[in-house]
């Protein structure tokens, strides 16, 4: 595929993935992420041409128009949509598969000052939510989400949801790319297996009290006895 042509799908991605793009006027005055990945294809040309310092000073000026410090050295694939876009950094040695979202205040960090592979490989289909920090030389695998403000620092598979700091894979990723706010509640599950371990034990304790015909009125004496009957039953 020629190289006008991988930009003219770039400049269709916002009608493809925003639903409040409304025309071609917008397009210009309201998308920074579009152009950032514009100014990039001919700034990676030059790069791979052998004209760093060129590609350097385009990517400068991009960075100032567009606030998103994207690397002319990276790799990046086609239909990638940078949505919002504020705030995006992407490191030197990224590499970015087709069709992947990214939202604002994401950095593809690297977190080695080695001159080699320090940044991360974002595979097709990938989703990363707003302000989410994916750093190392690591892979986000196929259609797999992170979820906003997660802090990834190791692989996640194909088709995998990843939240939390440091990120963990808690299930499978919603089919439908725009559902990111779809991320399972980690906290609440948790919470709700500490409430359900807690009654099991006030259920344990209230029974032992009873055998042992204590008041459950003074808990720490209560629990001092039953502690001493299940040490002499060596339990």
């Amino acid at each position: 595929m020629s190289f006008f042509s991988i930009i003219l799908e770039d400049l269709k991605e916002p009608k493809r993935q925003d639903p409040a793009f409304r025309g071609v006027f917008e397009l210009f005055f309201n998308y920074p992420g579009v152009w950032a990945i514009v100014h990039y294809r001919f700034a990676n040309l030059l790069w791979r041409h052998g004209w760093k310092r060129l590609a350097r000073a385009v990517a400068g000026v991009s960075n100032f128009l567009t606030r998103v410090d994207l690397h002319p050295g990276a790799t990046i694939g086609r239909r990638v949509f940078l949505d919002h876009a504020t705030g995006v950094v992407i490191g030197e040695t990224a590499c970015i598969g087709d069709e992947c979202l990214i939202y604002q205040g994401v950095t593809l960090g690297g977190v080695s000052l080695s001159r080699g592979k320090r940044h991360p490989t974002l595979k097709n289909g990938v989703v990363v939510g707003a302000g989410a920090k994916v750093l190392g030389n690591i892979t986000i695998g196929e259609n797999s989400k992170i979820g906003a403000n997660s802090v990834v620092i190791r692989d996640v598979g194909d088709n995998c949801t990843a939240v939390g700091i440091p990120a963990r894979v808690v299930g499978e990723r919603e089919k439908e790319p725009l559902e990111h706010g779809k991320l399972p509640d980690v906290n609440g599950e948790l919470f709700v297996y500490i409430l359900d371990r807690l009654a099991n034990l006030e259920t344990a304790l209230h029974a032992s009290c009873q055998k042992l015909d204590v008041s459950s009125d003074e808990p720490a004496e209560t629990l001092q006895k039953v502690l001493k009957s299940l040490k002499e039953k060596d339990v």
